[in-house]
């Protein structure tokens, strides 16, 4: 089987695979043009008599589990990533699968982190064929330079639920590792010695996987409450010593930027959207866990405090400034898509209107309706974009494949995008003629702030009338790109070969861009 065949332009001109690892894969057709038929896909009819009567479902081991599962060859295997570099089980998972002689296995994590480097050498030697999920690091290296079978394809947490959801990924395996569980399957993320918070990205999995096994480090007599994943949808429970380092699980930026540059960024875009309007009483809005996007939301909940107005609730990622707000009263409710700190854990515990939510509710494309396109602002990075407000997040401008998309695709659809970047990184222009990859149309991106200037949209004559007379330096996109060229020379363009290696499909299951292989 090639990795792929029948190349064709999709809507945003980008040369794109039709047949993808033998399965015919849809070239994008524009921002809401593909309207799926037909209906979800429906896992196998379960009978309780298959199942204990007095609801134990514990089973000796991660591979009783696996071998009671069905393993073969060319199964899907799929695992989440709450522990984020902390995970201790999915590399678990495929030692014992090569132990069991299963080939060709295609692993289907919501996201990859550097822990997982070592299963570069079962993509090696076929245990595993290829990788659908989000790439980063030492996985999206090896895959950039040939090295997987097959072609590897990123999805958005979004696209992940809508992919499982509508068939096109197909789970025959998911393992959901969890901080509690009882034996009957129960399981929650909020309480442990791995307390991540919520379990989400599992969710998708638990529901439509042919079977489902529970791995956990703190099994509790029944009933798990209160439980993030049914038991219902579980078949098996295993119980491990360790299933996730707690100092890693809690990764990622969690304090504000202390550099210059980056609160220049954060004081800008806050003065922006402050300045268009979108600060008032009720808003809503979602930031990451960066150490920009933190430093906003520290300039939101001033401008709230000072003028005795709050926010109707927060999207997104966790963690304590959110917690801080929440709990002094600034935003209703934060309705949380991952915890990225032990207060984000915490509050999830003890406050309740803190909700775990998940990509169902938030961001699957293919349900009658989903949060996304309710939020106000959405504050988001970019490894480039291009003088289009095409936006890139996962290759860098050498073609590398080094970063997984997340909830960033699924969040263009926000009353407004803000992309904060710097003009330059490492004395290489973040603004170029044409994105190394596109990740997101610029139909759909409103404005770019640099610390030169901010660029906004032609589309959004809204903002730009609102920004009429601001005191904020509000460029055109050409003009910021011919200045960082001044500054740093006109970028070169990466060496590729005509290999693809990875496609990258939008959030409604269509192609939008494919990877190609880098020329070392």
């Amino acid at each position: 089987m090639s990795k792929y065949d029948k190349l064709t332009t999709n809507a945003v001109g980008r040369t794109v695979p039709q047949i993808i690892n033998g399965k015919e894969a849809i070239p994008f057709m524009g921002v809401g043009k593909y309207k799926p038929t037909g209906r979800k896909y429906a896992p196998p009819i379960s009978s309780c008599a298959d199942y204990p009567a007095d609801g134990n479902k514990v089973v000796a081991s991660l591979r009783d589990a696996l071998i009671r599962c069905g393993l073969k060859d060319g199964m899907t295997i799929s695992t989440h990533h709450h522990f984020r570099n902390g995970d201790l089980v999915a590399n678990q998972i495929f030692d014992t699968a090569a132990e069991l002689g299963a080939k060709g296995l295609t692993w289907a994590p919501s996201a990859s982190f550097e822990c997982h480097s070592p299963l570069i050498k079962y993509l090696e030697d076929g245990t595993i064929h290829h990788i659908e999920g989000s790439m980063n690091g030492a996985l999206g290296r090896h895959t950039s330079e040939g090295g997987m079978q097959g072609m590897g394809i990123l999805r958005s947490h979004g696209g992940r639920y809508q992919a499982i959801q509508d068939g096109d990924l197909h789970v025959d395996i998911a393992v959901i590792a969890a901080p509690t569980a009882d034996p009957f399957g129960n399981a929650t993320g909020d309480r442990g010695p791995a307390a991540c918070g919520l379990l989400g990205f599992a969710l998708a999995d638990s529901q439509y996987a042919d079977k489902v096994i529970v791995v956990t480090d703190n099994l509790v007599p029944f009933p798990c409450v209160p439980w993030q994943i049914h038991g219902n949808y579980v078949d098996y429970v295993v119980v491990m010593d360790q299933i996730g380092i707690p100092e890693k699980i809690i990764s990622g930026t969690t304090e504000i930027t202390k550099s210059p540059d980056r609160l220049l960024l954060a004081e800008m875009t806050a003065q922006f959207c402050d300045e268009a309007g979108i600060v008032r009483d009720g808003f809503s809005f979602q930031a990451g866990a960066g150490g920009t996007a933190l430093s906003i939301g520290i300039y939101f909940a001033e401008m709230l405090r000072k003028r005795g107005m709050k926010a109707r609730f927060a999207r997104g990622g966790s963690n304590k400034y959110l917690v801080s707000m929440l709990e002094e009263g600034l935003v209703d409710y934060i309705l949380d898509g991952q915890t990225f700190d032990l207060e984000g854990v915490r509050s999830m515990r003890e406050n309740n209107n803190h909700l775990n939510t998940s990509p169902f509710t938030s961001y699957n494309y293919h349900g009658k309706g989903n949060f996304a396109s309710m939020v106000d602002v959405v504050i988001l990075g970019a490894t480039e974009v291009d003088i289009n407000f095409n936006a890139n997040v996962v290759t860098h401008s050498d073609g590398y494949l080094l970063h997984g998309i997340g909830g960033w695709m699924n969040c263009l659809f926000s009353k407004c995008v803000i992309l904060p970047i710097p003009l330059f990184r490492d004395r290489m222009p973040v603004i170029r003629d044409e994105v190394t990859t596109i990740c997101g149309p610029g139909e759909l991106i409103d404005v770019i702030v640099t610390e030169r200037g901010i660029a906004i949209n032609p589309l959004r004559t809204d903002l730009i009338d609102r920004l009429k007379g601001s005191s904020l330096p509000v460029k055109t996109i050409h003009q910021l790109k011919d200045e960082a060229e001044r500054i740093c020379g006109k970028p070169a363009l990466p060496v590729l070969s005509d290999e693809f290696i990875a496609a990258i499909k939008w959030v409604d299951g269509t192609v939008i861009d494919a990877v190609r292989k880098v020329v070392k």
